[in-house]
């Protein structure tokens, strides 16, 4: 494949991804910016587009891919054929109109910038998500379009409807991409590979393997949710409380047609079969008729339209369910004449709305005569969705009615088919004339709060592009889509591509006579029944297919199913959950031993060492007594924990471990003067009085359980390391890493070599959690209250402390400088040194002890030093720090460390390693993994310092503040 083809595909994946963040970094006014950029985006990915077809035409398949996790068969690898870019270019064309429709109709009080972001995001998901030529990426991509649509649903997050409906459709599809999810790695399992190619190779493999009918339903359980199949239908007619630019989008060419992709995506080696046609067939027809019929009972505009989609895309699953190859292009087909007319009529709709102020259908009369071009354009459209002939729709389903008739399955369907379909044409026919003669004709409109009129020409112009495609598909359908139907077809059928006709006219078939009986029976229905359809106030017998209903009943019983756990296991002492977690961890380690017997090695035992065996008594007195010491005084229990954990740090120096020493030991001071932070604001423990002087037998029980786990566990862990000591080491992964840590990595310090290069991915992991974690503590202190018992004192006490700066503080909360009595000036000249030796440990990191986070935890010591010494007052004056730009700018700069190494096509995060001759110093040793450690370094330091940001603003907000009496103050004293 040519150098530009594979750009054009990356840009064509990321460009989309790079316009969200833009947008997403504009100010919430900057409104006609974002709407330009989010244009010219969408018009940068439609020119990508079309400049593949060429490519396509010659070659077939174009891909390209990126190593990522090449020894476990995981590449980033972005593939496109002839049905990739059919949907890549309703994608972009629609994304585009969307994007110039939504300029117009939103308001100027919404956040514009942000709704562009989310728009430009999601677009990026579905184009990932058709463009993906690895199983794991495609689910990747697939739960990525859940994400955006949830924020797109819920971008009105005012309104509670929007929010629950967020909520329900992200439930709903994120729970079938679990199950796709399943689906493809069984299929992975089968096929030995990942790669789209080779899975689509071995069609006769799967079929014939064992799990084909697991796949099979897992598989089709993440298409019906996302595509809104039978009973999963609910959640889109409630996704409609979303904007209606999203509405035309997410309905039209992207959200609900990821399943319908996915169907055609494994159409070759899933259909065919008799499990096939009967699910897929089944619920294709269900979807159809239920969502035909609610369709004509519904009063508002958007939901009459969500209701049509829900049978349109039943047509669609039906003519896949079918397993023919006919059936197949009239699917691909459909899609494409669906995709137009369905977003041109929700755009009308919208523009009814934003001139009228209403969508009830009921309300609606006479526009045509105020809005005379949008009540053409969205008749021809509404003509389209009935098929009526000469517009695309009427092609699209005389191929259905053909296929239909066709039947050839043998089974009960073959009958009931082809009146079950005539049957639903004809209501979407009778919905379709309800929404014209019902909003465009009669009587002048009365009680709008709006006087319509004709929209803007700009926002009028995506419709007017629509339809003008419905018309000309539907009278020249060989010459426009006749070309891009063909490549997409081949792409699924290969040589197995039937003969199929797009004239207009075929003769007076039999398909033809039941489309003109469709039509006559939907006219003449509406004019019988419009009365009772407009005074009705529901589907009848609807209620039976309420899939909603189920969902609630399900949700229902996971949240009281969780409440019945929450008072089981859960308890408001955190003594108990640990017991819980030490038991099952426990457990856990035993199951082998239990399994597989538990024998020592043939290496003798070393002899115990004094000074060793020293240490670790002191360990063990230093633990006892912090158990002991809890009971009384929190401050000496902390201590004592402090005393064990050095005790751990001197066993890691001397088992010859200095890196996981100095590690400990940093961490333990970071953790002791954080948890000393925390004991300020808890209430002073008060005596425990037993009754009768005696210990009850409950928490006799209670403490003996938990020393005899202590036991259990300590013990354990005693037998599994003596079991691991006393065998040889051999070929371990331990003897891999120290042979392979400096010709790979460049390093001589193999555990900081683990980290940055051959363990890198999990270190990126460890880090995100890390922000994810620094990010939660500041949300969770931001709504702390400390108990009023910490921070009270008498009132007078606090009228002096008021007049007095130095002691105002202590008001706030004593600094920890004034409670250890450091001196403040000490603390301040031990800051410049601390950076220095962070900055020391950050360089040496990869040929001796140190590394990014020792470094930055070293950092962090001395920002909580600095916190110490000004106190809660001047704790964000002093520290001049932004913690959440920090943490952007370490997780990106690792990411980006990563995402280099495909510029040169190596793996993601490869470790590239030089040593260059610098004058003065020598031969010096450069590596990349330098980079990814300052990533890590920035983030520690913005993670900790964020925490310590939350905690000067929870000092500021104690209760002390609030009741100094206002008149006891004067103006130079006053809080």
């Amino acid at each position: 494949m040519s150098i530009s083809g594979a750009s054009v595909l990356w840009s064509l994946l990321a460009f989309p991804f790079i316009g969200s963040i833009l947008v997403a970094l504009l100010p919430s006014t900057a409104r006609n910016a974002a709407g330009l950029i989010a244009g010219a985006v969408a018009l940068v990915s439609l020119i990508l587009t079309l400049a593949l077809y060429p490519l396509i035409e010659t070659e077939g398949v174009i891909r390209t891919e990126l190593p990522w996790l090449p020894s476990l068969g995981l590449n980033l690898l972005v593939r496109i054929d002839g049905l990739a870019w059919l949907f890549a270019l309703l994608i972009t064309v629609i994304g585009l109109l969307v994007i110039i429709y939504a300029r117009y109709y939103m308001s100027r009080r919404d956040p514009v910038p942000r709704f562009f972001a989310f728009l430009l995001a999601f677009m990026g998901a579905m184009l990932g998500l058709v463009l993906s030529g690895n199983l794991i990426q495609l689910a990747f991509f697939w739960e990525l379009t859940s994400l955006f649509s949830f924020l797109l649903i819920g971008y009105w997050n005012h309104i509670e409807a929007a929010r629950s409906s967020a909520r329900m459709a992200l439930i709903v599809t994120a729970a079938g991409g679990l199950c796709l999810l399943v689906g493809v790695l069984l299929i992975g399992k089968v096929v030995g590979s990942y790669d789209l190619d080779a899975v689509l190779a071995a069609a006769d493999l799967i079929k014939a393997s064992e799990y084909y009918l697991p796949a099979l339903i897992f598989i089709l359980l993440g298409a019906f949710t996302k595509s809104a199949q039978f009973p999963f239908h609910f959640w889109l007619p409630h996704a409609m409380a979303a904007p209606t630019p999203v509405s035309a989008y997410l309905h039209s060419a992207t959200m609900v047609k990821a399943g319908i992709f996915v169907l055609m995506r494994f159409w070759p080696v899933l259909a065919g079969t008799q499990e096939w046609y009967l699910i897929v067939g089944t619920a294709g027809l269900l979807t159809f008729v239920i969502g035909a019929w609610a369709a004509i009972f519904q009063h508002d505009l958007k939901g009459l339209l969500a209701y049509s989609t829900i049978s349109h895309l039943g047509i669609i699953t039906l003519l896949l369910g079918l397993g023919s190859p006919l059936g197949l292009v009239a699917a691909i087909f459909h899609t494409v004449n669906h995709a137009t007319f369905k977003a041109s009529l929700f755009m009308a709709a919208g523009i009814i709305d934003h001139e009228t102020g209403t969508r009830d259908i009921r309300k609606l009369s006479g526009l045509y005569a105020v809005m005379p071009i949008t009540a053409t354009l969205a008749t021809v459209a509404a003509a389209a969705m009935a098929g009526v002939p000469l517009l695309n729709g009427f092609l699209s389903k005389e191929m259905f009615l053909a296929e239909a008739l066709d039947g050839g399955s043998g089974t009960f369907l073959d009958v009931l088919l082809p009146v079950v379909a005539t049957t639903a044409l004809a209501l979407s026919v009778l919905y379709s004339i309800r929404f014209v003669l019902k909003t465009f004709f009669g009587p002048p409109p009365v009680g709008l709060s709006k006087e319509p009129r004709e929209p803007p020409f700009l926002m009028r112009l995506p419709i007017t592009v629509l339809v003008l495609a419905c018309l000309l598909i539907g009278i020249f359908p060989a010459m426009t889509v006749g070309p891009v139907l063909d490549v997409a077809v081949r792409a699924v059928l290969q040589d197995d591509t039937p003969y199929y006709s797009l004239a207009i006219w075929h003769g007076l078939t039999q398909p033809l006579l039941l489309s003109m009986l469709a039509l006559a029976i939907g006219t003449a229905g509406y004019f019988l029944l419009r009365d009772r359809l407009n005074a009705a106030r529901g589907a009848p017998g609807i209620g039976y297919f309420k899939g909603r209903r189920m969902f609630e009943t399900v949700l229902a019983v996971v949240i009281s199913g969780s409440r019945v756990l929450e008072k089981l296991l859960g308890t408001r002492r955190l003594q108990s959950q640990l017991r819980i977690l030490v038991a099952l961890a426990s457990l856990a380690a035993l199951l082998p031993f239990l399994r597989y017997g538990y024998q020592l090695g043939p290496n003798a035992l070393s002899p115990v060492q004094p000074g060793f065996a020293a240490i670790w008594v002191a360990g063990a007195v230093c633990a006892i007594g912090s158990a002991w010491q809890a009971k009384y005084h929190r401050l000496a229990a902390l201590i004592l924990m402090s005393g064990a954990g050095l005790a751990s740090c001197i066993s890691f120096v001397w088992l010859s471990a200095p890196d996981l020493a100095l590690t400990q030991l940093l961490v333990e001071t970071v953790t002791t003067v954080l948890l000393l932070l925390g004991l300020r604001w808890m209430p002073k423990r008060q005596p425990v009085e037993w009754p009768r002087g005696r210990m009850p037998k409950s928490v006799i029980a209670r403490r003996g359980s938990d020393l005899a786990l202590a036991l259990l566990a300590g013990a354990g862990m005693t037998a599994l390391s003596l079991a691991v000591m006393t065998f040889p080491i051999g070929h371990t992964m331990s003897r891999y890493f120290i042979e392979n840590a400096y010709p790979q990595g460049g390093g001589r310090n193999v555990v900081n070599v683990i980290l940055v290069d051959f363990r890198a991915f999990d270190t990126l992991g460890e880090i995100t959690v890390l922000a994810i974690v620094g990010l939660t503590i500041y949300a969770l202190l931001r709504r702390f209250r400390p108990a009023a018992e910490s921070v009270r004192m008498p009132q007078q006490q606090q009228v002096q402390n008021a007049y007095d700066h130095r002691q105002e503080d202590r008001a706030l909360g004593d600094t920890l400088s004034d409670y250890l009595f450091v001196p403040r000036v000490v603390i301040e000249w031990l800051f410049p040194a601390i950076v220095v030796l962070s900055l020391y440990l950050l360089i040496r990191g990869h040929d001796a002890p140190g590394g990014g986070f020792a470094a930055g935890i070293t950092m962090s010591i001395g920002l909580i030093l600095q916190y110490m010494a000004a106190g809660t007052r001047s704790i964000e004056e002093r520290l001049r720090i932004q913690p959440l730009t920090w943490m952007g700018v370490g997780l990106l700069l690792a990411l980006g460390t990563g995402l280099g190494a495909w510029l040169f096509d190596f793996p993601f995060l490869t470790t590239w390693f030089e040593y260059a001759g610098i004058p003065l110093l020598g031969q010096v040793p450069l590596a990349s993994a330098l980079l990814f450690d300052l990533g890590v370094f920035i983030l520690v330091i913005g993670s900790t310092t964020l925490m310590l940001v939350a905690m000067a603003h929870q000092s500021i907000r104690t209760p002390s503040r609030r009741v100094v009496p206002p008149a006891a103050l004067s103006a130079e004293g006053a809080v």
